[in-house]
């Protein structure tokens, strides 16, 4: 899409002007919007990739106090950085951000990369990141398109459109002066404002240009989801919990520690408790059952005051949080250690 193909009723400047004084009046208040450092930036955009901003805020404190700089996350072995990501999900994302800090400390003597171009040589760092760091963090003028900027950009021309169309217009409408800011407003824009259903048109303050002010009817609506219960064991003795870990060649969540999923009891009492939890397409409901001894599987007793260093999965933690087991910091017990000392 070319500059000339951008609807009439749109002003880029004023659109940019609009966008931004909505932007500098009305953005969250978010933690790594405190600092231009590319660590911090590159940290939270990897963390933020298909996660809900309430998710990372939590966990991007907790990382950060752990592994400070892109030096001590370089040493760091590969379960303590699986452990401060565990409840985040996409446990690739953590393995990839280990490798690229690998990559900056041994490859660059610790320089980051200023532009979206070198961004993108390094494991797990995509179209889309590349350019929100290089931007937000260096100023680069270049644009980036995520679900929430394509759904505005769709919304503000009034068709669907996809591909290099929507990272073309993202383009044409960039601040050249703000690119950086100008990028966060349209993500925020998207995620406040022009919300997948029920847009709320009445307070978006570039609801003037936008020819659709509302759901375009022919935007794919997202997956159906799915349900499905599920039942784990949870075994406790002498302060330990026993826990299975995932085979290190297994397509989701490898090596991670988990609870044992059985087979529910024959005389089906009451399960301990329950929680929800999901994942992509799917919800589960997931009972949690008290058992005295573990069944026939391989697995580990693993000390309570341990489990905060262990690479558990997201469902894990929260049933271990939910028994009133595991921490709610997350933190490790008397313990001060960060980054690869542990």
């Amino acid at each position: 899409m070319s500059a000339q193909t951008i609807p009439s009723k749109i002003n880029a400047r004023k659109f940019q002007e609009m966008l931004l004084e909505w932007y500098d009046a009305h953005a969250r208040n978010l933690p790594w919007r405190k600092s231009r450092d590319p660590y911090r930036v590159w940290v939270s955009e990897i963390m933020l990739q298909q996660t809900r901003v309430a998710a990372v805020i939590e966990h991007y404190h907790e990382f950060l106090r752990r592994f400070p700089t892109v030096q001590k996350l370089a040493v760091a072995r590969e379960a303590s950085v699986l452990a401060a990501w565990s409840g985040l999900g996409y446990y690739r994302r953590a393995r990839m951000l280990h490798s690229a800090a690998k990559v900056i400390v041994r490859e660059r003597d610790g320089t980051f990369p200023r532009t979206s171009v070198e961004w993108r040589t390094l494991p797990g760092v995509g179209r889309y990141t590349a350019a929100a760091i290089a931007s937000i963090a260096f100023n680069e003028r270049v644009a980036v398109v995520d679900g929430n900027v394509e759904r505005v950009l769709q919304r503000i021309v009034g068709k669907a459109i996809s591909g290099e169309q929507v990272w073309d217009l993202a383009e044409n409408l960039l601040d050249h002066a703000r690119p950086g800011d100008f990028n966060q407003a349209m993500m925020e824009l998207g995620a406040t404002v022009c919300a997948p259903r029920s847009p709320a048109c009445l307070t978006c303050p570039v609801t003037q240009m936008c020819i659709s002010r509302g759901e375009l009817p022919d935007i794919a609506k997202a997956a159906p989801q799915k349900n499905r219960e599920v039942h784990y064991a949870l075994h406790r003795k002498n302060g330990s919990v026993f826990l299975i870990q995932r085979p290190k060649n297994a397509r989701l969540m490898a090596g991670m520690w988990e609870l044992p999923e059985i087979v529910p009891p024959p005389d089906r009492n009451d399960p301990l408790f329950r929680v929800k939890h999901s994942i992509t397409v799917t919800n589960y409901s997931v009972a949690i059952w008290g058992l005295a001894e573990p069944a026939e599987v391989t697995g580990q007793w693993c000390a309570i005051e341990r489990l905060p260093n262990l690479a558990l999965t997201g469902l894990a933690r929260k049933v271990l949080r939910r028994s009133g087991i595991f921490p709610a910091s997350g933190r490790p017990a008397n313990s001060s250690r960060v980054g690869g000392q542990d």
